[in-house]
């Protein structure tokens, strides 16, 4: 039941998102999936990844049929593609078959399962729909917010980020000195950030095959909702980013070309129009919060994924900076932010107590406060930086804190074995 209201939440979600699209004259998240059964997919390996967490519930000959039957399905389509010369501009040349696949899988579900078997491959089946689905409805979201707020914050944001020392304009010129190799590094590891978060739930989910059952809490739940919750506040708090508020990327919408070469000067800050193409989806930063999640996750994992875990933190905070893409004050807010929502799955899963509600309630409210901040203290952030920095951080690394100290008290302590006493010898007869 639980399942069904969720999947019904998610469909009205989808056609209010579908709707909004089209008051732009812009296509919708379901018109954007609904084409990819066709065409050419904008994110093949996001696919696949979709298909890889719908095989969890899968036996390992089922799994080897659907990867084959995606594969031949991508082969046929591509012979098609080149059969009728059609170029492929936008998007990837596979990614069908996998989406077929999970569709396949779907109506196998209600037509030939039934009972707990058949709640299990829909479970599986709506898991890889939604990682797909979560990007369409991510697109829409920007594009909105680009059309809805015409006027940003990012003079705001640059002035409170003085506070800690202009890290994006520092990055930048560090990435830019490692040449195309550093860049391409970057580059990869940003674009594909969904798909490492694949490779740590599927992690989570490797038993879900044999015990028939989810388990209560996985990476999957904390991406979606980072996903789902965050463009709200790309509403409340529209900023472009460092590349386009000032540098060439911004071309005259820009309030100079500094970066990354000149840190921004220290003026008072106010609104600047902008144009209604460039996504306002900096504060927080998602991209932050997510590899913070996949960081969080990956530390049951055996050592390897550790460190994977670990390097697409860095990695991920290295490219939000070096690339333009984020202020530091950005990151700071989406390190809270996501372990705000890491903190409120894991309450709702294991029931709310009074440890669980004081952890988010902190998160949140440090969260808004970061905010307000950033938005009316911005010129005394940046007088004085030798307070507020540190504020900035100490502010952070007490959600950080308060995060680790709770869920270590959280986690089963394993039961001390029970030795049997020892008897005494029976006396034998005199």
């Amino acid at each position: 039941m639980l399942w069904a209201m969720a999947g019904v939440a998610v469909l009205g979600f989808l056609i209010m998102l579908e709707i909004a699209a089209r008051r732009y004259s812009m296509p919708g998240p379901i018109t954007n999936q609904t084409r990819e059964v066709i065409f050419a997919p904008k994110s093949g390996p996001l696919l696949y990844a979709g298909m890889a967490l719908m095989m969890v519930v899968l036996t390992w000959r089922q799994r080897l049929i659907a990867a084959g039957a995606a594969i031949g399905i991508d082969v046929a389509f591509s012979l098609v593609r080149w059969a009728i010369d059609a170029e492929v501009t936008n998007g990837h040349s596979f990614g069908n078959g996998a989406l077929w696949v999970i569709l396949g899988y779907a109506v196998i579900a209600v037509t030939r399962r039934t009972g707990r078997e058949r709640v299990l491959l829909l479970k599986g089946v709506g898991l890889g729909l939604l990682l797909v689905s979560g990007r369409k409805t991510g697109d829409t979201w920007l594009l909105i917010t680009s059309k809805t707020r015409p006027a940003v914050l990012d003079q705001y944001v640059a002035t409170a980020d003085h506070a800690l020392g202009n890290p994006s304009w520092l990055v930048g010129r560090i990435v830019k000195a490692t040449g195309p190799i550093g860049a391409h590094v970057l580059d990869y590891v940003y674009i594909q950030l969904a798909v490492a978060a694949v490779i740590v739930a599927l992690y989570q989910l490797r038993n879900v095959a044999v015990e028939r059952r989810f388990p209560g809490h996985h990476l999957v739940r904390t991406f979606l909702v980072i996903g789902l919750v965050g463009p709200a506040i790309y509403m409340i708090f529209p900023v472009v980013g460092p590349i386009f508020a000032y540098g060439a990327d911004g071309g005259h919408w820009a309030a100079a070309n500094l970066w990354p070469d000149t840190p921004p000067p220290l003026n008072t800050p106010h609104k600047m129009p902008f144009d209604e193409i460039t996504p306002r989806n900096c504060m927080p930063s998602l991209h932050t919060a997510w590899a913070t999640a996949i960081f969080l996750h990956s530390r049951k994992g055996p050592w390897i994924l550790r460190f994977a875990g670990a390097f697409w933190l860095i990695a991920t905070l290295g490219a939000t900076l070096g690339f333009g893409y984020h202020y530091g004050v950005d990151l700071v807010a989406g390190v809270v932010f996501a372990l705000t929502i890491e903190s409120a799955l894991r309450s709702l899963d294991r029931g709310w107590d009074r440890s669980g509600i004081q952890l988010v309630t902190h998160g949140a409210a440090v969260f808004a406060a970061l905010l307000m901040s950033y938005r009316y203290l911005p010129m005394e952030m940046a007088k004085h930086p030798l307070v507020s920095g540190p504020l900035l951080i100490l502010a952070m690394t007490s959600v950080v804190h308060g995060y680790v100290r709770t869920t270590k008290v959280w986690e089963p302590k394993a039961a001390p074995a029970r030795h049997p006493e020892p008897q005494p010898e029976l006396v034998r007869g005199l």
